[in-house]
């Protein structure tokens, strides 16, 4: 029998999830539209973040060193690989054997620090509770992890569109030489945005953590994912990362609880279809945006 109000439960977890897959998939976004990077270690920073995240708030007894923690470390993975690696590997295939060595190297690391068996922590007790919507009851951490999302997507869209930053940001992706010409330096503007990518990744890895265990593999799972919603809402669109998050995290949402033997291939599905219909994704048709 119909359910609407399960339904409708379903649908705001799958929301909750799209919030997450938006924060990494921005990082990407703003990665490849500013320096045409296809990041592929982005996933390992999502995945250092959760475990730094996790032991802080088990150390301190605080989500918020936690979540600080935990940017700060993304941050910094950020700031070491574009210094050190990407700044100085300018191809495309180099950069993307170089950045599977990254996931695999850190992949272990973490397993040797934190073993191979799941970890999480709870939600702050503050947010432990429901709040009622209707007639149903939905947990409050998830609601405060769809405002994060929104504002931050709020807030990328304001900063790309509306601040001298962005759009220098903007006049880079379209000339550099020219942004150069005018006594920007590129090389800073670059290393910015991959730090603040990567700080997304971090981000999304803690708040991520009270719903989604952590463990040495999740980098390649979430990295996927993100992938998913770059293809499907076109390389260097925040517009289209936002699209495509919520059309990921729905249908991953809802596979799993109605066909979960099938879930994977539901998702791999949606973006097989778009691929076939449009290969630039729904906002790649013209310069990344």
């Amino acid at each position: 029998m119909f359910n609407p109000e399960l339904l409708a439960t379903i649908l705001l977890n799958g929301v909750s999830f799209s919030m997450l897959l938006f924060l990494l998939a921005a990082g990407l976004e703003l990665m490849f539209g500013v320096m045409s990077i296809i990041n592929l270690a982005h996933g390992s920073f999502y995945m250092v973040g959760a475990y730094v995240g996790i032991i802080t708030v088990k150390s301190t007894g605080s989500f918020l060193l936690g979540l600080l923690a935990g940017m700060a470390i993304g941050a910094l993975l950020g700031v070491m690989t574009e210094h050190f690696f990407f700044s100085r590997i300018p191809k495309h295939l180099q950069q993307v054997l170089l950045t599977f060595g990254i996931v695999y190297i850190l992949a272990d690391v973490c397993k040797s620090v934190w073993g191979g068996n799941p970890i999480g922590i709870s939600a702050p007790e503050i947010l432990a509770g429901s709040i009622t919507i209707g007639t149903m009851l939905f947990p409050l951490y998830r609601l405060l992890i769809v405002l994060i999302g929104s504002f931050i997507a709020i807030a990328l869209w304001l900063f790309q569109e509306k601040t001298l930053l962005g759009a220098v940001i903007r006049a880079g992706v379209d000339d550099k030489e020219m942004v150069s010409g005018f006594g920007i330096n590129i090389k800073m503007l670059n290393t910015i945005v991959f730090a603040f990518g990567s700080l997304l990744a971090g981000l999304a890895g803690v708040i991520g953590s009270p719903i989604l265990f952590v463990y040495p593999r999740v980098s390649w799972d979430i990295l996927i994912l993100s992938m998913m919603v770059v293809v499907i809402g076109g390389m260097g669109s925040l517009r289209g990362a936002l699209i495509g998050s919520v059309i990921i995290g729905l249908t991953d949402s809802l596979a799993k609880f109605f066909i979960p033997s099938a879930a994977t291939v539901l998702t791999f599905s949606v973006m097989v279809v778009f691929l076939i219909l449009r290969p630039s994704g729904i906002f790649g048709a013209g310069k990344p945006r």
